[in-house]
């Protein structure tokens, strides 16, 4: 997967890099795993704005992604890599020798016509997908379950990838594209390789009409802001804003937030980087 930059022949174009869409094979998706998705423009069901510098943007259609890779020991073969507006990676399309279809997040290497497998008979090869216990030590993984069954919670974003690291009785240690390292169960299925399309983070919008396009408002400062509408608003001329503060009046930029009792921080080893 490459980025292209284009030639400027307008202001919007002057830093504008895009992803490349050569590794994409069709162009409309199955009809049968593609559903509704509809906008809420930041309201509430009374029509209330709660969540701000939210709006507009293209129309799309959702693509159900098989997160939890259920049918174990079914072959399947990838027929398509698709396009998907609903996150950075890219998807593929399974047919399973039993006639199912079903969407995965495309993981780096991936090629049309290649057979892939889940479960725990399965080999640890790109884009199989099995218990963590089976995988080697080593191993870069994405898709990963925080409770068996529940279907991929970690390492979804393109470009990411885990890397298990040992094994601690019914628990295997694995460190995060954030730094963290924790244990997880190792019933959890993980997807072997990493996810692709990862010069997604390379790429540049160019100008703020294409964030738009996204469903993103311009979003204001706080210290633009009147003091009645934010604890860094008012002042005369360009004020500082005091101390970096949220809206509600939490203080922002390094104050620890996690409850300090919250359940999972026993498996957490190691916090991830500042």
């Amino acid at each position: 997967m490459a980025v292209r930059k284009l030639n400027p022949v307008t202001p919007g174009q002057r830093h504008k890099i895009i992803g490349a869409f050569d590794a994409i094979t069709v162009a409309t998706p199955e009809k049968s795993l593609v559903g509704g998705f509809g906008k809420t423009g930041g309201r509430n069901n009374t029509g209330k704005m709660t969540m701000r510098y939210i709006g507009g943007g293209h129309k799309r259609r959702y693509r159900v992604i098989d997160f939890r890779r259920r049918k174990d020991g079914v072959p399947a073969v990838v027929k398509t890599i698709e396009y998907d507006p609903n996150r950075s990676a890219r998807i593929a399309l399974l047919f399973y020798a039993d006639g199912e279809k079903s969407y995965i997040l495309a993981p780096d290497g991936l090629q049309v016509g290649q057979k892939l497998l889940s479960g725990a008979q399965a080999a640890p090869e790109v884009g199989n997908a099995l218990p963590l216990e089976n995988i080697p030590l080593g191993t870069i993984v994405h898709n990963i379950e925080l409770r068996p069954g529940q279907g991929a919670a970690l390492v979804r974003s393109a470009g990411t990838f885990a890397q298990i690291t040992s094994r601690e009785g019914k628990y295997v240690v694995v460190k995060l594209p954030s730094g963290e390292v924790r244990k997880i169960l190792g019933t959890c299925k993980a997807t072997v390789g990493s996810v692709g399309n990862a010069d997604h983070g390379l790429e540049k919008s160019g100008k703020a009409g294409r964030s738009r396009w996204l469903g993103r408002r311009p979003r204001v400062r706080g210290v633009a802001m009147n003091p009645v509408d934010h604890p860094m608003g008012g002042g005369e001329g360009r004020a500082s804003g005091g101390h970096p503060r949220s809206r509600k009046g939490l203080l922002a930029k390094g104050k620890k937030t996690r409850a300090p009792k919250k359940l999972s921080s026993q498996f957490i080893i190691e916090r991830r980087k500042k």
